[in-house]
C-alpha cells in the first residue's frame, strides 16, 4: 500500500519464489535468498548482483539446484555475463 507521497507503507511485503512464482510466507523457514555477483570481462566482481529467492517447497523436492541453474542461465543471457 502506498500513501499520498508514494512511499510504501506495508510492514511486511512477501517474497515470491523465483522458480515457481509462489508466495514465500513468513512461516516458510526453509526458504533461502541468494545473491549472485556479476563479473566483468576480467572475472572481477563489479559490485552488482542478482537476487534469487527459492521456497522451501522447491528445496524439499530437491529441485533447488536445477532451478537455480535454469534461472541463472536465463539471467546470464540478459546481462551478457560469460
Amino acid at each position: 500500500m502506498q500513501n499520498e507521497e508514494g512511499k510504501m507503507m506495508d510492514l511486511y511485503i512477501p517474497r515470491k519464489c523465483s522458480a515457481t512464482n509462489r508466495l514465500i510466507t513468513a512461516k516458510d523457514h526453509a526458504s533461502v535468498q541468494i545473491n549472485i555477483g556479476h563479473l566483468d570481462e576480467n572475472g572481477v566482481y563489479n559490485g552488482q548482483f542478482t537476487t534469487f529467492a527459492l521456497s522451501g517447497f522447491i528445496r524439499a523436492q530437491g529441485d533447488a539446484d536445477s532451478a537455480l541453474d535454469r534461472l541463472w542461465q536465463k539471467k546470464k543471457a540478459e546481462i551478457r555475463q560469460q
